[in-house]
């Protein structure tokens, strides 16, 4: 046998070496659209736990639920199982025929997360202490490069929006939200929604708006937010309703920061898309939600 047969004979048992397990396996592939906010949990502990326990091989797709939404319904992107946050995304497809019925599957909150490599991260660590500066005065100060999501399409785009209004009057700071973000449509700003921890990491931004769930997984702190103004409190959503944002010609409220998921009617897998869809009521899908900081979905309801 010559050099060129032997390479050849080793990389042909090297590639039926690789390709055997993957056969052995027999994962069905199921295509997920997923709230971009998830992105660390879906892609690590949930892919491999439903690839172990349902033999699904998950494909998953991270985007604004909005945005999400929109392509669902215009068909155009094949999807199995949908999993936005908020109601309004879920509603957008339930409403086109698209889906039967959705389950709440967890629930989060409105935080503030910041880079450790910027120069305020000493004040947003301090700023829950007596006499430090407000986490709202530190997002004030010059030279402070804040990060945030669209809100045309994604929800916590809006729901930063939101928690900046609620501020203003829990604070008493008239005019806070537009000092922080400037337009609506800031695109200095506004950044993919799973890029957002990456550019905090990298210290290309100081601080972001960003839900509970997303800053622990990238090893990012965060700044908590009281009740009042962080949309996370289900007791307080009448309160919550007092933010307001229009957008073209549609008036936005606060919803309440729940996680829903649904499989998509005539999906390609539709019995393992609701496999996957009644797996996140698990001991074991609870368990990884729990130690990825979500909360459980306590008062929400099917939709």
């Amino acid at each position: 046998m010559n050099r060129r047969q032997l390479i050849g004979t080793t990389l042909a048992l090297a590639g039926a070496a690789l390709a055997t397990p993957l056969r052995a396996q027999g994962l069905s592939a199921l295509d997920v659209a997923y709230a971009g906010s998830m992105g660390s949990m879906m892609e690590g502990p949930v892919k491999d736990a439903v690839a172990k326990t349902l033999a699904i091989d998950m494909h998953g797709r991270a985007q604004g639920s909005d945005a999400l939404a929109r392509l669902i319904v215009g068909g155009t992107i094949p999807v199995d199982v949908f999993v936005p946050v908020t109601p309004g995304p879920m509603m957008t497809v339930l409403k086109a025929g698209k889906a039967q019925h959705a389950v709440p599957i967890a629930r989060t909150e409105m935080v503030i997360a910041y880079s450790p490599k910027s120069a305020f991260a000493t004040a947003f660590a301090n700023a829950g202490k007596p006499g430090a500066i407000p986490w709202y005065q530190i997002l004030q100060q010059p030279g402070l490069r804040f990060g945030r999501t669209d809100p045309t399409t994604d929800p916590q785009g809006r729901n930063i929006i939101f928690t900046l209004q609620l501020a203003e009057a829990y604070y008493k700071q008239p005019g806070l939200a537009q000092k922080i973000l400037g337009d609506t449509i800031n695109a200095a700003q506004i950044f993919a929604e799973p890029t957002v921890e990456a550019r905090l990491q990298s210290g290309e931004l100081d601080a972001a708006s960003a839900y509970r769930i997303q800053p622990g997984p990238f090893g990012l702190p965060f700044v908590q937010l009281p009740d009042e103004v962080n949309l996370g409190n289900e007791s307080m959503h009448e309160a919550y309703a007092a933010a307001t944002l229009t957008l073209g010609a549609k008036t936005y409220h606060p919803q309440a920061l729940v996680y829903y998921a649904a499989a998509i009617s005539g999906a390609p897998h539709v019995d393992k898309a609701a496999a996957f869809v009644q797996w996140f009521s698990s001991a074991e899908a609870q368990a990884i939600l729990k130690k990825y900081a979500y909360d459980p979905p306590v008062g929400a309801a099917p939709l």
